[in-house]
């Protein structure tokens, strides 16, 4: 017997939902944790997208030292919460 089928038996819940929700769990953790992130680097630098960031940062409002690096994680980060969202769609369906 599988994990998730003894687990499923376990609780009294069919295979595929249990699989179902945790999945959903995980997403929704995942985009907490990545939307967590996202505010925090919007905050340091007062900015609202990963676009505004480059903008201030071509202007000159935004110094280089270090700022790049998270430049670079606050655009990874949008990216990353979009599949997630996408990926949370697809399971409500």
């Amino acid at each position: 017997m599988g994990l998730y089928a003894e687990i499923s038996s376990l609780l009294k819940i069919p295979e595929e939902e249990l699989k179902r929700e945790s999945l959903k769990t995980y997403l929704r953790v995942r985009l907490r944790k990545c939307e967590s992130e996202i505010f925090k680097i919007r905050k340091k630098y007062g900015v609202s997208s990963a676009e505004e960031f480059e903008e201030k940062f071509k202007r000159g409002e935004i110094e280089e030292k270090e700022s790049w690096e998270d430049f670079f994680k606050l655009d990874n980060l949008e990216a990353e919460r979009e599949a997630l969202k996408k990926a949370l769609e697809i399971l409500e369906e």
